[in-house]
């Protein structure tokens, strides 16, 4: 059984014309696949739709159970694929996808960093360079989303794929040697540490040379 319940409408037509006429009532063509069965074209109420997401804490990871007089009702899927437009971001197109509670399946689900890194005190700059990863895990214990402390970061330290963590029975299929996130030195900074890292050379050196005068004079 799934989180929410979504009506679908069976789709008969298909073809570019079809959809447009679709889109411009409020609905948005998708397809229910998977489960062994024949694909199945569909039709769904697009703000309806946007709403679930919205509402839903799983968000597009949501287990949906359809509802309605098409051949899909009675399913439990997700959304597998989701196709918006370029510039209004309107849904184009939606990939149902039918699961089977008992089976593992793969899903993307998004990262969130937690906390000020230390070197961004010191006046680095927090890149986050993977905002979701990929994950196997059975579908009711899919997380909402996978969080990681970088309070410990100093500047030019990153975090890595392989230091998330995540509950019993869930894996992580993104390549563990990847970076999450990390602390960027500015170009600023590396002159001001460079002229820092010079200057403390130069009163070293002549430190030295003050030593070696003065034990030249002694004898």
């Amino acid at each position: 059984m799934g989180d929410v319940k979504l009506a679908v409408e069976s789709r008969d037509a298909t073809g570019k014309g079809v959809a447009r006429r679709l889109r411009a009532q409020g609905l948005a063509p998708g397809v229910v696949y998977g489960g062994g069965r024949e694909a199945t074209p569909i039709t769904v109420d697009a703000k309806k739709f946007e709403r679930l997401l919205e509402t839903s804490h799983g968000g597009i990871n949501t287990l949906i159970d359809l509802e309605g007089s098409s051949a899909a009702a009675g399913r439990t899927v997700i959304a597998k694929d989701l196709q918006r437009e370029a510039i209004r971001g309107h849904i184009m197109h939606i990939d149902f996808y039918e699961i089977d509670l008992q089976e593992k399946i793969e899903v993307s689900v998004p990262v969130h960093l937690d906390g000020t890194p230390q070197g961004v005190v010191l006046g680095g700059v927090l890149d986050q360079q993977l905002r979701e990863v990929d994950l196997l895990c059975l579908p009711g214990s899919i997380p909402d989303d996978l969080r990681a402390d970088v309070t410990h970061l100093e500047l030019g330290d990153s975090i890595h794929v392989s230091e998330l963590v995540t509950a019993e029975g869930v894996e992580i299929l993104t390549d563990a040697e990847l970076p999450l996130a990390t602390v960027l030195v500015p170009r600023g900074l590396k002159d001001t540490a460079a002229e820092a890292g010079e200057e403390g050379e130069e009163a070293g050196e002549g430190a030295e040379a003050v030593e070696t005068s003065e034990e030249g004079g002694g004898e």
